[in-house]
């Protein structure tokens, strides 16, 4: 009786723990990389929504491929050979890259339910790129222990780094 009782309170401790180790960097610069997608979206193909989501969510699978990648074979192979268990680790801890691709990716999906054209759609996944940007930051900051202060200052500095992006949109005029 006890072993059935441990093991799913070992199994939600793992996950706690894990969760209390999440970096969600990867999910700041995934989102920055989904912003950047978008506004670096060219003129719209035959299925431009259609284009747009998969471009977004193929590009944050193909930067957490290339973070995955430099986290086994840069710092981690001079201390440690990768192993199955290793080779997950690294894998969880860079998924938010690819999580942070889904929310602008829903948006352009979502879009003709919203009655926005292809460049609303743009814009609209180009706002909630930065707000996500700015959310992974806060919830980095938060995560790490940082003060109210802290958070606001990361905030303030991922708005800044969205704004950006959005004024580079603004002068490509996609």
């Amino acid at each position: 009786m006890s072993r059935t009782t441990t093991a799913p309170t070992a199994h939600r401790k793992r996950r706690a723990e894990r969760r209390a180790s999440a970096d969600y960097t990867g999910g700041v610069y995934g989102s920055m990389l989904a912003a950047s997608v978008v506004a670096g979206a060219g003129t719209p193909g035959s299925f431009p929504r259609a284009e747009l989501v998969v471009l977004l969510l193929l590009t944050g699978v193909a930067f957490w491929i290339a973070h995955v990648h430099a986290q086994l074979f840069g710092a981690r192979l001079a201390q440690q050979v990768p192993n199955r268990g290793l080779v997950l680790h690294v894998c969880r801890d860079e998924w938010p890259i690819v999580k942070a691709a889904v929310p602008p990716a829903a948006a352009v999906a979502v879009s003709p339910l919203l009655g926005l054209d292809v460049r609303g759609a743009l814009w609209l996944a180009l706002c909630v790129a930065v707000v996500g940007q700015i959310g992974w930051s806060v919830a980095a900051a938060r995560r790490a222990g940082a003060s109210p202060r802290l958070m606001a200052v990361t905030a303030s500095v991922n708005l800044l780094l969205g704004l950006l992006i959005v004024a580079f949109k603004i002068v490509l005029k996609h």
